[in-house]
């Protein structure tokens, strides 16, 4: 399998949505006065979400990231502002456009210039540093939508330090609030020379991806691993032969993908028909022409590719 993302000493692990260029500078977020003279630096970048959509270019493959001074409008109609971070001297801010019914009447020019689409649909045309910095947006911006009110009295709750946190109003529960990740595992399942690949329902048509699942209260990554691979497929895997690989971070809309390769114990499988559509051992020398067997793999940008890959180069 030729992959434009190996490197001679294998499949890199500069992961789409990683390789984060900002400096988040934590220490400056309760500085009301210096972040308030950067959010309006007619140099800093304004990185605009609607819903869960980013704004790009229309003529050009990137991110639309205008300045201040070129779109404060756009500032001005936001409904959250965070800050993201600092990158040579120029200040970052994710700005919230969800509660406009038509995102571009916030600006007069934005539709000529720019779009608002899903990011796991333009991710692999952006640079690695402008889909980071856009992930970043996305997963805040989703996390002040769903956090409105406070989750302990239902009093509402105003953002606080930049936007890096929630405070509740009520002066009698004053409880904090924090962004929220949702720690996933996602693993390359193999045995010999074949790997185990499944089929969730929600697929797109023919794809098959690495098994995947939420990590639950009380447990090992590890042990994620081989209870999420259990209950998907009855194939066992030991917690002792589970290997870490990269991570990935994936708002969408608030996961940390953490991605392992794991050598199987069992081949016989029996799906879990409420989780999985199909699941089936896949020959190393077909993933190649997965076209041929009727199948494809997962999207370019996503972790579960890359684990893929990696193992077809000999990296598990």
């Amino acid at each position: 399998m030729s992959d434009p993302d190996q490197s001679k000493a294998g499949v890199s692990k500069a992961l789409w949505y990683t390789g984060a260029p900002l400096d988040r500078l934590s220490h400056r977020r309760a500085d009301d006065g210096w972040m308030n003279n950067k959010l309006y630096d007619s140099e800093s970048r304004i990185v605009a979400v609607w819903k869960d959509k980013s704004l790009v270019h229309t003529e050009a493959d990137g991110a639309l990231l205008p300045t201040v001074g070129e779109a404060k409008e756009l500032l001005d109609a936001g409904r959250h502002h965070s800050f993201l971070g600092m990158k040579k001297g120029v200040a970052y801010f994710g700005v919230d456009l969800s509660h406009h019914e038509d995102p571009y009447k916030a600006h007069p020019h934005i539709d000529s210039h720019g779009a608002f689409e899903d990011l796991r649909k333009v991710g692999p045309a952006l640079e690695q540093e402008e889909g980071s910095i856009l992930a970043h947006a996305r997963g805040l911006m989703f996390w002040h939508n769903k956090n409105g009110f406070c989750g302990v009295c239902g009093a509402e709750s105003k953002a606080e330090k930049a936007g890096s946190q929630r405070r509740c109003v009520n002066p009698d529960c004053n409880s904090l609030n924090f962004p929220r990740t949702d720690p996933a595992v996602i693993m390359l399942v193999y045995k010999g020379d074949n790997c185990l690949l499944g089929r969730s329902p929600h697929f797109m048509p023919r794809m098959y991806s690495t098994l995947a699942g939420f990590v639950e209260t009380g447990e090992t990554l590890e042990e994620a691993v081989s209870r999420e691979v259990l209950e998907e497929t009855a194939v066992v895997v030991d917690p002792m032969k589970v290997r870490y690989w990269a991570s990935q971070p994936w708002p969408f809309p608030a996961s940390l993908m953490l991605g392992f390769h794991a050598e199987a114990e069992t081949e016989e499988i029996m799906i879990d028909e409420e989780e999985m559509e199909d699941a089936r051992w896949v020959h190393r020398s077909q993933l190649d022409n997965l076209e041929d067997i009727g199948m494809k793999l997962p999207r370019r940008d996503s972790i579960a590719y890359r684990l893929i890959v990696s193992w077809m180069n000999g990296e598990a």
